[in-house]
């Protein structure tokens, strides 16, 4: 396409007409790929005979089509764009970058970082040949431009990836020096001046972001430079051509200098400016700073915040940055002494009126509450805010030099008090008084603990904060909540105290004004928190919950769900008859905080974020309901449209959060329903496609699915759960581009089907058992070894006759057997077996080589039986000392939890119960606890530790407390049954055995069977114990 028919298709691209705009960007989208096309289209963007609305249209175009197409993602991708026609935009981009208006200039900008990224610098060698020499030349502005963009690829590289940096600096620092040190000569300098240093403050910027560049070692390299950030540190900006528009203002070019030379200086300062410093040459740096600069740059700072004190005009984001530096300066002595003599006039007359409620926030209060509440919770405001900066400052000053301070500056706010209690109605100082509670507050956890304070805090809350419950100026009101809030763990002498603030608190939720009804909500979750008697909630919780959900439709906030979290966790059980209520309130606001996150991409997510917090807090509504079977189904239908939805690509940002959900609603309904059902082919389809990542947390599940629906699991033909497991696991499983870590699930899943669907899935046994000895050839990590042996081990138990016979049908039988004995005999250096550390490996490795032990002779010769038989004895009584530890371990962990609760002489019944096992063994008396556990339990347990650099059995000990049909089987009694009926059956084949074991080995026997006794005793026990205590119930 020619230049003038392009011009006409980008026209066209802007009619108001529909169709003429789609067959405009089909035309473009046909022929972009033509040669000369981005060539064209950069001789439109600067052709300034051209309509500047044709030419945005091809910058955007021009853009997004070189970060489509100017690097293939994949390695072996053909090339969309001709050479000759990247060696042309290449040449002429540069020329044109500064030549251009701002609004294009931000898209060619664009296209430079993608270029830059993709070539810089091999394949293009000449570019900061260019840049070195544009600056000693009239193109001053685009080779700053441009060197801006290739410094700050390298700002965040580290290590060899910053090797690059070091050229550019070597190459354009010197000139850059000369051009700074004209620049700020200039008199009356114009705003473009203005432009010029703030690009060379950024490259620089870059330049230091992570490292001090060698060149800069040189002390009068380094003085030359500080020399000019001082210069424009001290002078004033120009009166001249500051906007009085107050975002203007902070914007405005010179205002943008200060800004990037004090963050520079504080840079330097945090980063470089420590005498902890390990590198010689780096430590000598920061003596040189320390020494030569940082009481300069503090001089400096100080004078720029004595403009506040005399009315004068500061942005926020320099006085944040100025107030950081001061607050890094407390810990350094040298510093702190400097600080020192200023230090009153600092602290009462900047600091403190910076903490005061100001015009702007009444303004904020006034006109849009909502954006209020929204700054006053955001972190990234606090980035920018004075008012944080100023309570930090307090903090760290209170926290490294409380003895000089902490007690003048409580006098201060008590006298704000005083004054504020005498002061008529109309001369009261709300704002200073707003000031010294968020003084107050922001030092709580200093004054909680040091005397006289910590005694005297019941008192000030009742004197000073409590009356302002009732303020008739709302901010007050709001800000009495949060100190409430703040204090409410104290120990109150006073309940009656204690009951004021709560219901004072609770009063708030129903404030004419938003703010103050935020702030009382996010107090209550503190005083929910503190109480210790539920009847002074327990009465209002229907009242509660409205509130805050009337307030949810109102607020997009994550931190007002903690609120809610912390109320579902301290009444439990209790919140049945809200539950369902509480999931399709939290539902509906889940909602309406996705469509806010998607209209809105562009913006900081406070929507998704709340969205994020709406799926935490049904989790911790159906795990406190968890319980009640029943109410699982009275909720599933609100809660299906959710699962549905996120369980596709929608969902990526809460996928994890979602399959929480579909665990709980798994494991806890009374049974899978069909529509539950239904959402298994969409994990299956995520996690073929990108949820590779969430592998362990579909396991959970899918497991569930497995487990409590084995039928359905079984019977379904449509569709057929049993080939789409199988289409998964073989797919993953045969894939070489995973590593072994990212395949772990795949193996336990296959434990799932052999453990739940014994004598039901012969068929599925061989291909099982293809794909794992496959796998295990090609197997690094011992931790996935072990995993894929366990396979093989629940093979043999689920049918050891029909597994024998395939193995030996692979050829693979003797491979497997001996890495897996050699397994068994691996040790570390400290003794301990080196494979199967868990409890529960050692078990399933016990029942499947015990199900061996039952086969007759001609499929188990005598040799083979002999040293199966000892493996296991080994391995049994292995399992055995483990579990009596873990039982120990938890018998000591529960003296730890009972102190205080516990006299002396009252005795922890420890019975030798298998705890630690879980439900490895029938404990009934935890059933109940553990069923709870047991989802959290398994999303962690289906993730491995790194076992190689720990001797420690405990690193495997990661998912004791799952739940499957072999918790019914004990080991040492299925060994000892299948020799019983070994003797039985074949009395000369169990004599050969038993006339052939070494002495050792009897008495191993002779133990695990006595054991096996002690066991059916147990057992026996408690099933009596549990029937009694079902019957009771």
């Amino acid at each position: 396409m020619d230049f003038p028919s392009l011009a006409l298709v980008l026209q066209a691209a802007l009619s108001p007409n529909p169709d003429e705009r789609k067959a405009a960007e089909q035309s473009l989208n046909q022929f972009q790929y033509m040669p000369q096309h981005l060539v064209r289209l950069l001789q439109i963007i600067v052709d300034n005979n051209c309509d500047m609305a044709v030419r945005q249209v091809a910058s955007i175009h021009f853009k997004n089509f070189i970060a489509k197409n100017w690097a293939p993602y994949e390695p072996n991708e053909q090339q969309k764009i001709l050479q000759s026609d990247k060696n042309m935009v290449r040449d002429h981009i540069l020329i044109f970058v500064a030549q251009v208006p701002p609004l294009l200039r931000v898209q060619l900008g664009e296209c430079l970082k993608t270029i830059i990224h993709a070539d810089y610098p091999e394949q293009w060698p000449h570019l900061l040949d260019w840049v070195k020499h544009n600056l000693q030349d009239q193109q001053v502005y685009g080779a700053l431009f441009v060197l801006r963009i290739l410094s700050r690829e390298y700002e965040f590289k580290s290590d060899e990836g910053r090797t690059p940096i070091h050229r550019i600096v070597e190459e354009t620092f010197f000139h850059l020096l000369n051009i700074f040190n004209r620049l700020v000569q200039i008199p009356n300098p114009s705003l473009d001046i203005a432009d010029l240093i703030k690009l060379i403050c950024k490259i620089f910027w870059s330049s230091i972001y992570l490292d001090i560049p060698k060149q800069l070692f040189d002390p009068n390299a380094f003085n030359a430079w500080m020399i000019l950030f001082l210069n424009v540190l001290e002078r004033p900006v120009p009166s001249e051509g500051e906007p009085a528009d107050p975002e203007l203002r902070k914007s405005w070019g010179w205002w943008k200098v200060k800004k990037w030379t004090v963050h520079i200086l504080n840079r330097l300062y945090t980063r470089f400016g420590d005498l902890k410093l390990q590198n010689p040459e780096n430590k000598a740096f920061a003596q040189m700073f320390l020494k030569n600069y940082a009481g300069k740059i503090l001089e400096c700072h100080l004078n720029l915040l004595n403009r506040i004190r005399v009315g004068g005009y500061l942005p926020d984001r320099v006085t944040n940055l100025v107030l950081q530096y001061l607050s890094n300066s407390i810990s350094k002595n040298i510093m702190y002494n400097l600080l020192k003599p200023r230090l009153d006039v600092l602290l009462f007359e900047i600091v403190f009126p910076l903490m005061c409620f100001n015009n702007n926030d009444q303004k904020l209060w006034d006109e849009d509450p909502h954006e209020y509440v929204r700054k006053g919770y955001d972190i990234i405001e606090d980035l920018y805010s004075p008012r944080t900066a100023s309570m930090d400052f307090i903090s760290e000053l209170v926290r490294k030099c409380g003895k000089d301070n902490l007690h003048k500056f409580i006098q201060f706010t008590v006298e704000i008090f005083k004054r504020y209690d005498e002061s008529p109605i109309e001369f009261k100082p709300y704002r200073q008084k707003d000031g010294a509670l968020l003084a107050i507050g922001s030092l709580c956890d200093r004054l909680r603990q040091i005397e006289p304070y910590k005694s005297e805090l019941e008192r000030m809350l009742v004197q000073h904060v409590f009356p302002e419950f009732g303020s008739p100026i709302g901010h007050l009101r709001a800000k009495a909540a949060w100190v409430a809030g703040q204090y409410a763990h104290i120990n109150f002498s006073d309940q009656n105290n204690f009951r004021k603030a709560l219901h004072s608190v609770v009063s708030g939720l129903r404030d004419p004004e938003l703010p103050v009804r935020v702030d009382s909500l996010f107090a209550l979750r503190s005083f929910v928190e503190a109480c210790r008697d539920l009847n002074e909630i327990r009465p209002i919780l229907p009242q509660l919950l409205d509130e805050f959900f009337k307030l949810m439709n109102e607020v997009e906030n994550e931190d007002l769900v903690f609120t809610l979290e912390t109320i579902v966790d301290k009444f439990g059980e209790e919140m049945a008859p809200y539950a369902l209520g509480l999931c399709q309130n939290l539902a509906a606001a889940f909602w309406r905080c996705m469509n806010t996150a998607e209209a809105d991409e562009d913006a900081d997510d406070p929507g998704a974020l709340a969205a994020v917090g709406c799926l935490r807090a049904i989790s911790t509504i159906l795990e406190s309901v968890s319980r009640l079977p029943h109410l699982f189904v009275q909720i599933e239908p609100t809660l299906l449209p959710i699962m549905r939805r996120m369980l596709t690509t929608d969902g990526r940002e809460v996928f994890e959060e979602i399959l929480e959900i579909v665990s709980y609603m798994t494991f806890f309904s009374p049974t899978i329903s069909l529509e539950m059902w239904s959402l298994w082919p969409l994990m299956i389809e995520a996690l073929a496609d990108w949820a590779i990542d969430f592998f362990p947390n579909i396991l959970v599940p899918l497991d569930n699915y497995i487990s409590r629906g084995t039928v359905h699991f079984l019977n379904c033909k449509e569709p057929d759960y049993k080939q789409s497991l199988w289409n998964m696991i073989s797919s993953i499983m045969a894939d070489k581009n995973l590593e072994d870590g990212d395949i772990e699930p795949a193996p336990k899943l296959i434990e799932v089907v052999f453990q739940n669907c014994k004598g039901q899935v012969d068929q599925w046994v061989e291909p099982y058992l293809r794909i794992t000895v496959e796998r295990l050839r090609r197997t690094e990590k011992s931790y996935l070894k072990c995993l894929l042996m366990q396979v093989i081990a629940d093979a043999l138990f689920y049918n050891s006759s029909l597994t024998l016979g395939i193995l030996h049908k692979l050829g693979v039988a003797t491979e497997v057997f001996s890495l897996w004995f050699q397994m068994l005999q691996q040790v570390k250096k400290s003794g301990i077996r080196a494979n199967f550390k868990r409890e529960h490996d050692k078990k399933v490795c016990c029942l499947g080589l015990t199900s061996l032990l039952g086969l007759p002779a001609d499929q188990l010769p005598m040799d083979a039986l002999g040293r199966i038989f000892r493996a296991t004895l080994d391995l049994l009584v292995a399992y055995k000392d483990q579990v009596a530890e873990a039982s120990k371990e938890e018998e000591a962990e529960d003296d730890d939890d009972m102190d205080g609760f516990q006299t002396e002489d009252e005795d922890d019944d420890g019975d030798g119960s298998d705890k630690e096992m879980g439900l490895d063994a029938e404990d009934g008396d935890e059933a109940d606890s553990i069923r709870l556990k047991k989802l959290a339990a398994q999303a962690r347990a289906f993730r491995p530790n790194d076992e190689d650099d720990d001797d420690s059995d405990d690193d495997y000990s990661d998912d004791e407390e799952l739940q499957s049909p072999i918790d019914e089987v004990d080991p040492f009694i299925f060994f000892v049954d299948t020799i019983k009926a070994m003797q039985a059956s074949d009395p000369f084949r169990f004599q050969n055995l038993t006339q052939t074991l070494e002495f050792h080995y009897q008495a191993l026997a002779n133990g695990v069977a006595q054991h096996a006794d002690q066991r059916r005793v147990e057992i026996e026990k408690e099933k009596i114990e549990k029937a009694s205590a079902a019957t009771t119930s």
